[in-house]
């Protein structure tokens, strides 16, 4: 039978739907396995599972000689070397439509949260200093602000939809994309020099690491807000801590880090300490798509792509083009 290896913990039921296609090598841990531990067990893998936390590069491939396709539960595939595989005759495939609107929520109510100081009042309550009312934690609004949207892909889009109910004047940055009829087109300097919140929506690509740097920030309002939602590495956090200790930036809220960008051999090992010693900062453990039947809907998508390509099809969801395919062992 094919043995399919799945490298992070899943629901039953994707297990389930595997083990129709093929054995599977399920990671049982709430820890994701290390590249050396994914690598080593992909030797006899004809088919992979992967999560956010993964890394498959030429090396990882190479090592994996019955590798037909490795199916990615997520959005953003830039720990994959999608050039590699297609040379190796290996599929990828991703499942991105999924998780755009869960992104955009989570991506909205961290600018809310930041902006009206949600987790500084929760602390005061816990912390059983609330004796009612005081005049304290004043925050800001979305009300009648300017709001950046830097990145106008789908959940860029979505993230639109979302706050055009809100009273707010939106500006798109993405010279790419044509923009919804709420959303005004401006250049990258124009939306931080305008905007009272920018929202970071831009897939990490060569071009775009550190788009927003000290650089960028120097142009944003001091009391501007910034939100980063798409990846780690797009935003400096070195800059963006400067900024915040110098009073050069409002506040800053993440769902996405450095240190995640795995494929990066210089990115840093952990977020940034200053970041999270601040008071003006907000952060989630990378919960952009942590809605439970939202993430067993991806885990099923990426496995039905796994028994395309065991059952000889193509992956619906595919991001790559072998050349030539692996074949099945007859």
């Amino acid at each position: 039978m094919p043995r399919i290896l799945v490298t992070s913990i899943a629901f039953a039921e994707t297990l389930a739907r595997l083990r129709e296609f093929g054995e599977v090598d399920a990671n049982d841990s709430m820890e994701p396995f290390d590249y050396a531990e994914a690598k080593a067990r992909a030797g006899t893998a004809d088919a992979i599972l992967a999560f956010m936390p993964d890394r498959v590069d030429a090396p990882f491939i190479a090592a994996a000689p019955k590798l037909k396709i490795v199916a990615c539960a997520l959005k953003g595939f830039d720990n994959f070397d999608l050039a590699a595989a297609a040379r190796a005759g290996v599929w990828v495939s991703a499942v991105p439509d999924l998780l755009t609107n869960p992104t955009a929520e989570l991506a909205v109510g961290l600018a809310i949260a930041l902006a009206r100081k949600i987790g500084e009042g929760d602390e005061i309550v816990r912390d059983n200093r609330f004796q009612g009312w005081r005049p304290v934690l004043y925050g800001t609004g979305l009300h009648g602000s300017t709001v950046a949207i830097v990145g106008m892909g789908a959940v860029g889009q979505a993230i639109a939809r979302r706050l055009s109910g809100f009273g707010c004047r939106l500006l798109g940055v993405d010279p790419s994309a044509e923009m919804p009829g709420n959303v005004s087109a401006a250049t990258l300097q124009e939306a931080l020099e305008q905007s009272d919140y920018v929202f970071s929506a831009v897939p990490l690509s060569a071009g775009s690491r550190h788009l927003i740097g000290a650089d960028a920030i120097a142009r944003m309002k001091a009391e501007a807000l910034l939100i980063n939602i798409g990846r780690g590495s797009v935003i400096s956090e070195t800059a963006v801590a400067d900024a915040l200790e110098r009073g050069a930036l409002g506040g800053y809220a993440a769902d996405v880090f450095e240190f995640e960008d795995w494929a990066l051999p210089d990115r840093p090992r952990e977020v940034e300490p200053r970041l999270l010693a601040h008071a003006s900062t907000l952060f989630t453990p990378h919960l952009g798509s942590a809605v439970a039947a939202v993430r067993r809907e991806i885990e099923l998508a990426a496995a039905e792509n796994i028994g395309d390509v065991l059952c000889g099809r193509a992956p619906r969801h595919a991001i790559n083009s072998p050349p030539a395919v692996r074949k099945l062992a007859s």
